[in-house]
């Protein structure tokens, strides 16, 4: 008997995934159950121990991909897995996680569900993958399942954005061989990421989304020459294209033809628009075999020539990045530009936002300053509002801006990485809105991270609005099981920043879970407070 057949095992193609993935060496793994994709997290989880694994069954799908988020921007190997609509609740980090540096190999494994077997609907997952302008494997046996498993954390790893691997049920749930290879070392935990990669502020999010827009380029010449999409010569003026588990269902039914037509199959996107190019030349015909949605059906339509041309973003016509304006929309028409006014000579200076002038997030950062200081390596996330503006000088205080309610999944991520000490600071509105299912995760793990919460007592950024359940932070904390030690709530004082410093340096130091809570009102809100105070009397 040869050593391959020794190694190998009959596996789900779940299985064959969570394999692949163990074998590349994941660090940790998340995962919220939902048929088809089940299945990948419970053989992770049952084998954590052998390979020295994370894994964490999580509260939603949001919450597990942020923590693979944070793993990731540790420099270490992580996976997420989820069924498709799991998806949609993960789509805020998932399509964000696109644009920024990804460190560690991120894969994120969507089992699709063709047929509504057990789901409330039949999407088809490429199109995320697209929307996000991002690698997608969809394997079409369990071997392929385990091998592009593997290469995707390589590939995540190559090009520094996320990669889906596309499952539907049926490869899912079905049993076959499979040949694995010798497992992978994990990467060691590292510090290495460039907060001005992971930071999402408008101006920086800017130049990442045309970073990503020029890896496009990269990533179809990639698709081309990867070897997981296949020409196969044949007879006859149509021919065959397949996508994934489809092959099998074709090959079936040719199995035995004398004279079998000329066929391409897809196994990697973004679809090989060369390889279609070169298939279709000579055919009167092409039928597309596709799981799921029409999606290269619809691709086909916009690679081969016809006799109407097409303008727009696709060709240049138009940009790709920014909003149109009239004069964008006037040169695409063809017409000159209209007469301007051009006026030189005035270099005004840029004004970044900033924290308005008695903020208490101002007196909230030095505080924090003064507890880091001497950390060799602390990581501090944060989230969306106001205290997002610490990224900038001169506090440069925060190093991650994801998502709403991203922090605390990824500092749990941190710490789960390694990295001590994992500092997540949210706004009061923003833990409320997804901060607290992140928090329930960090709580069933005690996970060793202090959450800071920003109460400003109001939704400052958008407009002064109030905030739910305002003022009632420390029971909603305790009630979700933190320990009423570890949860201290402060009022910030602007004459002595070093009480908060005080406080948040006693929880860093407690190894476990700790919330802190860093109360003062808004300024703003307190202005106009005073001035409906004013009208009223007047």
């Amino acid at each position: 008997m040869t050593t391959a057949a020794l190694r190998a095992r009959v596996l789900l193609g779940d299985e064959a995934v969570a394999l692949g993935a163990l074998d590349a060496g994941v660090s940790a793994a998340y995962a919220y159950p939902g048929t088809p994709s089940t299945e990948i997290f419970e053989y992770l989880h049952a084998h954590a121990a052998d390979y020295g694994v994370r894994a964490d069954w999580c509260a939603n799908e949001k919450t597990s991909y942020e923590q693979a988020l944070g793993v990731s921007m540790a420099g270490r190997r992580a996976m997420v897995s989820m069924k498709h609509v799991g998806l949609n609740v993960a789509a805020d980090p998932f399509v964000n996680s696109a644009l920024v540096g990804i460190e560690g190999g991120l894969v994120v494994v969507v089992a699709d569900d063709p047929g509504m077997h057990s789901s409330q609907n039949e999407q088809d997952s490429r199109h995320l993958a697209d929307f996000a302008r991002i690698v997608c494997l969809e394997p079409a046996d369990q071997q392929q399942a385990y091998d592009m498993t593997r290469e995707a954390f390589d590939l995540s790893e190559r090009f520094r954005i996320p990669v889906m691997i596309r499952l539907v049920t049926r490869l899912c749930h079905s049993r076959a061989l499979v040949d694995p290879g010798p497992a992978a070392e994990q990467r060691p935990g590292a510090k290495a990421h460039d907060p001005g990669e992971w930071t999402l502020l408008p101006s920086i999010s800017r130049r990442l989304w045309r970073g990503l827009l020029d890896l496009q380029p990269g990533l179809a010449a990639w698709s081309e020459g990867s070897g997981h999409s296949v020409l196969e010569a044949g007879e006859g003026r149509t021919g065959i294209v397949t996508t994934g588990i489809a092959r099998n269902y074709v090959a079936e039914n040719l199995d035995g033809t004398a004279a079998p037509p000329p066929r391409l199959h897809i196994g990697a996107y973004p679809a090989p628009a060369g390889m279609l190019r070169e298939f279709a030349a000579g055919l009167d015909r092409i039928l597309v075999v596709e799981e799921g949605y029409p999606f290269v059906e619809d691709r086909l339509r916009g690679v081969l020539p016809h006799r109407w041309e097409i303008a727009g973003k696709r060709d240049g016509t138009l940009p790709l990045d920014g909003e149109l304006t009239p004069d964008t929309v006037r040169e695409a028409m063809g017409l000159p530009p209209r007469p301007r006014l051009v006026v030189g000579g005035l270099d005004l200076p840029v004004r970044p936002p900033q924290l308005c002038k008695g903020c208490p997030h101002r007196d909230s950062y030095d505080s924090l300053a003064m507890a880091l200081g001497g950390e060799e390596a602390p990581v501090v996330t944060s989230d969306i509002g106001c205290y997002t503006l610490g990224a900038l000088p001169p506090y440069q205080a925060i190093e991650s801006c994801v998502c709403m309610g991203a922090s605390v999944g990824m500092a749990k991520g941190a710490s789960d990485a390694g990295i001590r000490p994992a500092v997540a600071v949210i706004g009061d509105s923003t833990f409320l809105h997804s901060g607290v299912t992140g928090l329930m995760d960090a709580v069933a793990a005690d996970t060793d991270m202090t959450l800071l919460i920003l109460d400003n007592e109001i939704v400052a950024m958008t407009g002064l609005q109030p905030t739910v359940l305002g003022g009632r932070l420390g029971p909603i904390v305790e009630g979700l099981g933190v320990d009423p030690a570890h949860v201290r709530v402060v009022e910030i004082d602007h004459r002595d920043p070093g009480v908060l410093a005080a406080v948040l340096r006693e929880e860093i130091a407690h190894t476990g879970l700790s919330v802190v809570v860093a109360v003062r009102e808004c300024v703003e809100a307190a202005k106009a407070t005073r001035r409906t105070g004013r009208e009223e009397r007047a």
